[in-house]
């Protein structure tokens, strides 16, 4: 199996073609799952509105590829929940927390830009109140479902157990534990950070969740952001660029991780668990940046953080230089604003996961469920 899944990555990688290797099926092959909803549970790397109906609008230059308009997303398109939920012929996710217009018919998004697994990180949202969130959204649409019978933006009661649910979260737990601590405390936190995140997982299941499909996290030792504040170090780097040591503790964290996810297909057995390495493809992109038609991975399209630090979507002058003009070709670029990705950076990423190639156990994600 593991070594099907490095032919499939190497195949990506000579081929340029993320849909050239599919997973093996087994002799009786597998029925698609036709999810009827996804309920995500994230950070800003699936977040599609809940930060900016909190704590603050991300505005314009955000969406303007995709969307054309402010998306609610850290990006200038969609992000791989979107390409997730085009996959299943979903529609995309709105925010729980987005009051405004929006439609839970086939799941909600309850991920909020700057969330950790852990308390006490650059958000509010963490993942235990993600969890309340979620449980007291189930228990409104079943009480409401009981009294009307049918309302046509909220899932039926009988979707909870059918649905996908989606987690995407804990860059945010390391890189809080790389700005105020240090590398050997960051790694010492793993085994709490996860701790935490088995046990919503658990509370998950006792809700009725049923197909589970987990990230493991990126290579956040290559986000532009990370080189440009912890490169001083000398021999900091590898070949690609990227800040060896953010790396070696994602990868830690990652190895953790599928070993909680192993655990956790026994302790429930009625749930179906997949573990996908988002990590070696976020990281193939990289490294073949220049091969698929990539600027300088290192090079991010919206605001800066080189002379003067101005976020995406906003613009200073500073001795008649002006800061934070976004680039003319943001398709170009792996990534958007320096910590998160751009949309054909997503795709790409998207379109090599999906079909199940780097998932352990290796089925795509229309067949996560249990056959």
């Amino acid at each position: 199996m593991e070594s099907l899944k490095l032919f499939c990555l190497f195949g990506i990688l000579i081929i340029g073609s993320v849909g050239a290797c599919k997973p093996v099926m087994g002799d009786h092959g597998s029925k698609k799952c036709h999810f009827p909803a996804i309920f995500n549970f994230g950070d800003s790397n699936s977040d599609t509105g809940g930060r900016s109906a909190a704590i603050g609008e991300i505005t314009l230059p955000n969406g303007e590829t995709f969307f054309r308009r402010a998306s609610g997303r850290a990006c200038n398109g969609r992000l791989i929940l979107d390409f997730i939920s085009k996959a299943l012929r979903l529609p995309y996710l709105n925010a729980y927390l987005d009051s405004m217009g929006t439609n839970f018919r086939h799941g909600a998004n309850f991920a909020t830009g700057g969330s950790s697994i852990r308390p006490g990180g650059y958000s509010p949202f963490h993942l235990e109140i993600q969890l309340a969130q979620f449980k007291r959204f189930k228990s409104q649409t079943i009480a409401l479902h009981k009294q009307l019978k049918l309302n046509s933006t909220l899932p039926r009661p009988k979707d909870f157990w059918k649905a996908l649910y989606t987690i995407d979260i804990g860059q945010n737990d390391l890189a809080h534990g790389f700005q105020y601590t240090n590398e050997e405390k960051v790694i010492a936190s793993i085994p709490d950070i996860l701790k935490v995140l088995s046990e919503v997982i658990h509370e998950l299941y006792k809700e009725g969740a049923r197909a589970f499909w987990i990230h493991n996290t990126g290579p956040i030792g290559c986000l532009p952001y990370s080189v440009i504040y912890y490169q001083q170090k000398p021999r900091n780097l590898d070949r690609y660029g990227c800040v060896k040591p953010h790396n070696k503790v994602a990868q830690e964290f990652n190895r953790q991780l599928k070993n909680m996810v192993i655990k956790l297909r026994t302790h429930l057995p009625h749930a179906v668990f997949t573990y996908v390495d988002v990590y070696s493809v976020k990281y193939s992109l990289v490294s073949q940046a220049k091969e698929l038609g990539f600027v300088d991975p290192m090079n991010f399209c919206c605001g800066s953080y080189y002379g003067y630090h101005v976020e995406c979507g906003q613009k200073a002058v500073v001795n008649g230089t002006v800061y934070g003009i976004p680039c003319k070709h943001p398709s170009r670029h792996i990534s958007w604003d320096g910590t998160h990705y751009s949309e054909a950076a997503n795709k790409w990423v998207a379109k090599a996961i999906l079909n199940g190639s780097v998932s352990e156990p290796l089925v795509p994600v229309s067949e996560a469920c249990r056959q």
